[in-house]
């Protein structure tokens, strides 16, 4: 079993949602931030701050945005989940709403 890839010892890769694909993002972005300025100004100093800086930025930014949305779906699975629980709860019960609905329909007729 191979062991798990740790980023900078304390963030494993593989099992945190949304790390991979953040520091994926990050560093394709930095690596076309340092390139494309490096080669407008021809200034490797800088271009290499400038690959760093976009580096943090888009790996924190594909951070959050990612973990805000892997946190709306695991709301909206839970939501699912409970609607689930309480139809097979409430089923074919006189807490039914459909059946109140069926009855109030053939009543009403």
């Amino acid at each position: 079993m191979p062991r798990p890839f740790k980023l900078l010892g304390i963030l494993d890769v593989q099992n945190v949602p949304c790390a991979r694909d953040s520091v994926l993002c990050g560093s394709l972005g930095s690596i076309v931030a340092g390139f494309g300025h490096f080669l407008l100004t021809s200034r490797v100093r800088r271009s290499c701050d400038v690959a760093v800086g976009v580096f943090i930025l888009g790996t924190l930014g594909c951070w959050f945005h990612c973990r805000y949305n892997f946190a709306k779906q695991r709301i909206q699975q839970r939501i699912i989940q409970e609607g689930i629980k309480n139809k097979i709860l409430f089923e074919s019960t006189h807490l039914d709403p459909e059946r109140k609905e069926i009855s109030t329909k053939s009543s009403n007729s």
